[in-house]
């Protein structure tokens, strides 16, 4: 079952909080203007308090509630902007994607222990290199398969791996990891390995909002790299 929940609700949060900030701005120019009233019609006549004095504390006014309406209006867009990412997200729910992780699960065809079925699984390789190397690893931490990508440029590209080792075995079945290291000429390039995700839900929670990619774990919104 796909869905999406609406749990610490950031929209209706920002809008409540607008509300009780207009009422405590109100309430806060009341009572400058009675104290400045209350003010005048108290001073010494024979001092009285000069037109920079109350021009001064206007302006003061005028500066809080100038950034009290500022703020109340960023916290609008705020709320506006997190439900047009929940509409997004929304529309990721059932769509495989790349996400930070070195997971690979390996199964078994059904009609042929022979043939091996594993998740794909992802690169994200972040300044030019001129060798890329992926390494599978068992449980163990033992290497299973090297393979050297044909990829050169910056960006995240999606691969397949045949649940073989370097002899053209066939692996048991399981859990196994990925390894990336990139180089150019020599010297190491940031890359990073990408582990399978398919969204089965989005939800709101202390985190902000999350989703659930089953057996994948959860993860944020900002930590997709690829929708395949």
């Amino acid at each position: 079952m796909t869905t999406i929940n609406n749990v610490n609700n950031p929209a209706g949060a920002a809008l409540a909080s607008a509300k009780g900030h207009v009422d405590l701005m109100g309430d806060t120019q009341d009572r400058f203007l009675t104290l400045l009233i209350t003010q005048l019609r108290n001073q010494d006549p024979l001092n009285p308090m000069e037109n920079e004095q109350i021009t001064s504390q206007l302006a003061q006014l005028s500066t809080v509630q100038g950034i009290q309406q500022l703020n109340d209006t960023l916290l609008a867009l705020s709320g506006q902007m997190d439900v047009s990412q929940s509409m997004q997200a929304a529309n990721l729910i059932g769509k495989p994607v790349l996400v930070p992780g070195s997971k690979i699960s390996l199964g078994s065809n059904p009609g042929n222990a022979d043939i091996k079925v594993a998740t794909p699984f992802g690169v994200d390789l972040m300044s030019p290199a001129d060798k890329v190397t992926v390494s599978i690893l068992s449980s163990s931490g033992s290497v299973v398969r090297e393979m050297e990508l044909d990829i050169n440029e910056p960006g995240v590209y999606s691969f397949d791996w045949d649940g073989r080792d370097n002899t053209g075995q066939p692996v048991a079945d399981g859990a196994y990891n990925v390894e990336v290291k990139a180089s150019l000429a020599d010297a190491p390039v940031s890359a990073e390995a990408l582990r399978y995700g398919l969204v089965d839900s989005v939800a709101y929670t202390t985190k902000g909002l999350r989703l659930d990619l089953g057996l994948a774990g959860d993860y944020s919104l900002l930590d997709i790299r690829k929708i395949m």
